[in-house]
């Protein structure tokens, strides 16, 4: 078993990739999880050149990427055909840029699956082309391992169709860290370490300054293996610390808790 480092992007709006590289480097990370948003260098639509000078300077800062966190929403009502191309251009970029992975989020009504299979099914032939695989992260309309179980299960591939265990939403939503791992069971394919505290609305704090069970999901983590990356949420809360801080926070989780 054995585990990889990675921070996201979303921690640090704006900032160019060379500079986000540094901080992910010097701070002992393995990767760097790439949020793709019209707002940041790794967008959608870009050059294949930018694409080749963005994953150069990764590579030769001695990283991998580890993800790309797009934000399709495979649930979401909507034209079919506008959602999947979509989804196909966040897998051509995967491909380009070296990631293993995409993160997509359901988006759907509560619970409800919608159009899910049909979007994700309509780009297995692409993911299994590129060698990258399809994370639904807990979230949104299925924060649960339960419901996000449900969009992948029918594929019957987890190395192609998997779930992105975000550590707040399935606990915040009633799910114990011991149900969510036993339900994703091997369709667990990557985990966001993340922190908040229920008083405050859950506005984001560093690892192990919160309410999520953090120590119960490195015990249950210790047999799997797979990226384990840090997001923290600046690009919608402003005024919360530098990545720095729960950088290091992190860190520390990860030396405590990672398989020898």
């Amino acid at each position: 078993m054995s585990w990889k480092f990675a921070v996201s992007t979303l921690g640090m709006p704006g900032v160019p990739v060379r500079e986000a590289a540094r901080v992910a480097r010097e701070r002992g990370c393995h990767g760097v999880e790439l949020r793709v948003h019209p707002d940041e260098e790794v967008r959608p639509g870009m050059a294949p050149r930018e694409v080749a000078e963005a994953r150069r300077l990764i590579e030769g800062a001695g990283l991998e990427v580890a993800c790309l966190a797009g934000y399709v929403k495979v649930c979401a009502p909507g034209s079919d055909a506008s959602g999947v191309a979509e989804l196909r251009s966040l897998v051509e970029l995967a491909g380009l840029i070296g990631a293993p992975a995409v993160r997509v989020f359901p988006g759907g009504e509560s619970g409800a699956d919608g159009p899910a299979r049909e979007r994700i099914g309509a780009v297995l032939p692409d993911l299994e082309r590129q060698g990258v695989t399809l994370l639904v992260e807990t979230h949104d309309s299925h924060p649960t391992g339960e419901l996000a179980r449900r969009l992948v299960e029918p594929f019957g591939a987890p190395e192609t169709v998997a779930v992105l265990w975000d550590a707040l939403h399935p606990w915040r939503t009633g799910e114990s860290p011991a149900q969510t791992r036993r339900l994703l069971g091997e369709y667990l394919g990557y985990f966001q370490v993340k922190d908040a505290r229920r008083a405050d609305s859950w506005t984001p704090v560093p690892p192990g300054e919160g309410d999520v069970p953090l120590a119960d999901c490195g015990s249950l983590l210790r047999s799997w293996s797979g990226w384990v990356s840090l997001e923290w949420e600046r690009a919608w809360y402003p005024d919360i610390a530098p990545v720095s801080v729960p950088l290091r926070a992190a860190a520390d989780w990860f030396e405590r808790w990672r398989p020898e």
